[in-house]
């Protein structure tokens, strides 16, 4: 079994080619060409990017997007000794994202049949398979959609595999004008770049959030407001720093109030901004993290599916998953999971439908925020194994057959979207919010849970599974576990 961290959140990734920093200000002798690589040139912070494009143009290189706004360009070149030769006045940094990218893993997607679909529930909601979606119940989404189903003013963006826009349950629901795929860091508009390629997991994300009440499939925790895809990652299943980048840029620029953000960057469990190999690419999505907020964008993030303590960072040693691990030690508070750890997004745990913490959901007092549903197909107890109507239900998108249908899948993947359908609510209730009231608000209205007594060891869903989950929570009104506590719809709008 895969590192459980990259079950349906981010998977198995490829190393790093090399970082290259301002060492020299002259240019070597040109050297023979070689494969074409992707670059992150970072300007000084605050500076134009005008000296740095010109140090690329004479190091052989090509400019593919320029986010002047950030200081951030990213370049292609086949010059071998690029990063070296870049160097100099007008360049604070440069680092090769050739082998940054991170493997979404789609985890087990269980089909729904058309005949199940079909089947009417006589559910309020008129939503056919609305009664196995037990994580809106949990979350008071009935309550809370008595009051309103969202604005269509408040536009969410999906930053992950695309979305179908051919999807019964969501045609009606994209922003086609806003959506945009930012493959290798630069934009494409066209509705086939955007569509998903070979995953469905950002089409299941999105129907958490906005699925249409239609009479059809199911429902989403906001049906009212718009979502956007942001096509993150490529054809392969590799999530490159630049398309991250481009990603909060786009929503920044283009009148988004939310993102979701259902992976992590780069190919470490940790991105460490003290190691000259990831320190600029931690520069770069920091700054477009930060403009997005500037812009009046709130971004939520998935935890991760580890069951890692991300207040106590003491060693990576599964880092990067492709090759041999190196077994870094010693670690601190200088490495951080990306995006979730970056300041100003809000960090989001799952829970399954007991309303404990699911057994792989990474953790950490004073990281995580909040915690919403995002499934926990075990064992419960001795003799009682649950099944897959225990993930969570949405819209799905089978790439091979290219076909719309639904399915369940689980992990902090899918209480990410949870934490954002809330958020959007929450907007569309009370507009006007900053990003920072907003964040502070979702916290405020979340149901506080307290930490389970002793260590948390729950039973894994294979009876002879050699894995352990064990963990244990500390905290009080924001604990490990639960951060402020479960994310809640109704509270978010009355």
């Amino acid at each position: 079994m895969k590192n459980l961290r990259r079950k349906t959140l981010a998977a198995a990734s490829v190393v790093t080619l090399g970082v290259g920093l301002a060492l020299t200000g002259g240019l070597a002798p040109a050297a023979a060409a070689g494969p074409e690589t992707t670059f992150l040139v970072l300007a000084p912070q605050g500076g134009k990017t005008d000296k740095a494009a010109a140090r690329v143009a004479a190091a052989n290189g090509t400019v593919v997007a320029s986010y002047d706004q950030i200081g951030v360009l990213v370049v292609r070149s086949t010059n071998p000794n690029f990063a070296t030769q870049v160097a100099g006045a007008g360049v604070e940094s440069v680092a090769a994202t050739a082998g940054l990218g991170t493997a979404l893993d789609e985890g087990e997607t269980v089909e729904v049949s058309a005949a199940e679909v079909a089947e009417a529930t006589g559910d309020p909601t008129k939503e056919p398979r609305y009664r196995d979606q037990w994580d809106m119940d949990m979350i008071h989404v009935p309550q809370a959609h008595a009051i309103t189903t969202g604005s269509p003013n408040v536009v969410v963006g999906v930053l992950d595999s695309g979305i179908s826009s051919t999807h019964p349950d969501l045609a009606t629901q994209i922003a086609k004008d806003k959506s945009v795929s930012c493959i290798g860091g630069a934009t494409d508009t066209t509705e086939a770049a955007w569509n998903p390629t070979n995953s469905d997991h950002g089409t299941h994300v999105a129907g958490t959030i906005a699925a249409a009440v239609n009479g059809v499939g199911v429902t989403g925790i906001a049906p009212g407001v718009k979502v956007a895809a942001v096509k993150v990652v490529n054809n392969d299943g590799y999530i490159f720093p630049e398309a991250a980048v481009c990603g909060f840029m786009w929503a920044a620029d283009h009148g988004f109030q939310l993102t979701n953000n259902s992976y992590y960057i780069d190919p470490w469990e940790l991105n460490c901004r003290n190691d000259a190999r990831q320190r600029p690419v931690w520069q770069a999505v920091q700054r477009a993290i930060r403009y997005s907020q500037s812009k009046g964008v709130l971004n939520i993030a998935s935890a991760g599916n580890s069951n890692y303590d991300l207040a106590h960072k003491i060693t990576d040693t599964e880092s990067p998953n492709n090759g041999t691990p190196e077994n870094r030690e010693n670690l601190t508070n200088a490495c951080l999971d990306l995006p979730a750890e970056a300041p100003g997004v809000v960090t989001v745990g799952a829970v399954g439908p007991t309303g404990e913490k699911s057994y792989y959901s990474s953790y950490g007092q004073g990281v995580i925020d909040v915690t919403a549903p995002g499934g926990d197909s075990r064992v419960r107890t001795q003799g009682a194994r649950s099944t897959s109507t225990d993930a969570i239900l949405s819209t799905t998108f089978n790439t091979a057959t290219r076909t719309n249908g639904w399915g369940y899948k689980q992990g902090t993947s899918m209480s990410g979207p949870h934490a954002t359908g809330v958020a959007a609510l929450a907007l569309s209730a009370h507009p006007g919010m900053t990003p920072g009231q907003l964040s502070s608000f979702l916290e405020r209205t979340a149901v506080a849970q307290s930490c389970p007594a002793g260590v948390y060891n729950p039973t894994p869903l294979w009876p002879n599974n050699a894995n352990t989950y064990e963990a244990t929570c500390s905290g009080g009104a924001r604990n490990g576990f639960y951060g402020f506590g479960m994310v809640d719809a109704y509270n978010a709008v009355k």
